[in-house]
């Protein structure tokens, strides 16, 4: 690769790694509950990133299936905690007990 793209590349990591530290504060420090859950959905997205960067360095597709894996769990971790916050029951039954 050329001198610029490994310049690129680097830049990217650097500024990915400073924003999960910008983040994961937010999701320690946040004032509410869904303020934690959006900044945890960030980390997902920024994970997802930057696997994608690093199989761009490292030159192979195997990595993107760990993104999609990431993105995943990622959207299903913030709809159930959402469910949770929202009425307090992440699973809805049909019957009452």
């Amino acid at each position: 690769m050329s001198f610029i793209i490994l310049t690129i590349i680097n830049t990217a990591l650097v500024i990915y790694g400073i924003s999960i530290v910008i983040v994961l504060f937010r999701t320690i420090i946040g004032p509410t509950t869904a303020d934690r859950v959006i900044a945890f959905d960030a980390i997902g997205a920024i994970l997802v990133s930057v696997v994608g960067v690093l199989s761009i360095v490292f030159d192979t597709f195997s990595y993107l299936e760990a993104s999609l894996i990431i993105a995943i769990l990622s959207f299903l971790s913030t709809v159930g905690i959402s469910r949770f916050i929202e009425g307090g029951r992440v699973f809805e039954s049909k019957r009452d007990r």
